[in-house]
C-alpha cells in the first residue's frame, strides 16, 4: 500500500487517498513544531466470487427521505444499485433492509423490497445492534454480506464491524455507498478496511473482514 506525506507550513495537510485536506495544527500558534502525518492510500477495488447460496445482499436507507436529499446517492449510489440488486436476484442471492421505523414504507421503488426479503427496523447505525439481522441471516446460512447503503461513514462502517465480530464476511462494492462530501467517503473506506479483524491490504474475501469492491467486479456462481 503506498503512502503520501505531505508537510504542513501554515496548516496541518492531511492527505488520504489522494483527497488533501487543510486542518489547523495544534500547537502551531505556540511556536510549537509543526506536524506531518502519513496515511495509507485505497487500495484498489477487489475482485471477487461469491456463492449465492451462502451470501446476502444488505440494503441501507435507500429511502426517499435521505437517498433523494443526497445527490451521491441518488445520482451515482442508485444506479448502481439498481442494477447490481437485479444480477443478485437473478442468482438467488438473499436480500435484507434495514432502515428505521419511520422509513420502512418509503424504500426507493428501483430497489424496494420483495416478498420473502428480510426487513429490520434498527434503532441504532449498527444494523445488528438489538435486531433479529443475526438470527434472520444465520437461519438461511448465509457467511457473507455484500453491504450498501447510505452512509459509508455511519451505518456501513458500524454495520460492517458488527457483521465482522458476528462472522460474518463482508463485501463493499465501493459504488453503492458513500458521504456527503470526497473527504468524508475517503474517510469512511479506510474505516471500513481497519474496523474488526483489519483488511488494510484489502485481501479479496479475507475471512471475518471487510473486502471493497466495485458492481461490476462482483459475480456469483
Amino acid at each position: 500500500m503506498q503512502f503520501r506525506t505531505l508537510p504542513a507550513t501554515s496548516a496541518l495537510v492531511l492527505a488520504i487517498g489522494g483527497i488533501a485536506v487543510n486542518a489547523l495544527a495544534q500547537g502551531a500558534a505556540g511556536g510549537k513544531p509543526m506536524m506531518t502525518l502519513q496515511m495509507p492510500a485505497l487500495p484498489e477495488p477487489a475482485r471477487v466470487t461469491l456463492d449465492h447460496a451462502k451470501t446476502g445482499l444488505l440494503v441501507l436507507d435507500y429511502v426517499d427521505p435521505i437517498c433523494k436529499n443526497q445527490p451521491k446517492c441518488s445520482g451515482q449510489m442508485l444506479p448502481a444499485l439498481t442494477a447490481f440488486m437485479g444480477q443478485a436476484r437473478k442468482a438467488g442471492v438473499t436480500v435484507a433492509y434495514g432502515t428505521r421505523a419511520d422509513n420502512m414504507s418509503k424504500w426507493l421503488p428501483e430497489v424496494a423490497p420483495q416478498a420473502g426479503d428480510i426487513k429490520i427496523i434498527n434503532t441504532a447505525q449498527d444494523r445488528f445492534y438489538n435486531t433479529d439481522l443475526e438470527k434472520e441471516l444465520k437461519a438461511k446460512g448465509l457467511t457473507t454480506l455484500v453491504m450498501a447503503g447510505w452512509k459509508v461513514s455511519g451505518s456501513m462502517a458500524y454495520t460492517s464491524v458488527g457483521a465482522m465480530i458476528r462472522n460474518f464476511t463482508v463485501v463493499v462494492p465501493i459504488d453503492t455507498t458513500a458521504a456527503s462530501s470526497d473527504y468524508e467517503t475517503t474517510i469512511g473506506f479506510y474505516e471500513l478496511l481497519n474496523g474488526g479483524n483489519a483488511n488494510l491490504a484489502n485481501e479479496p474475501l479475507k475471512a471475518n473482514s471487510t473486502t471493497l469492491s466495485r458492481t461490476d467486479l462482483i459475480t456469483f456462481k
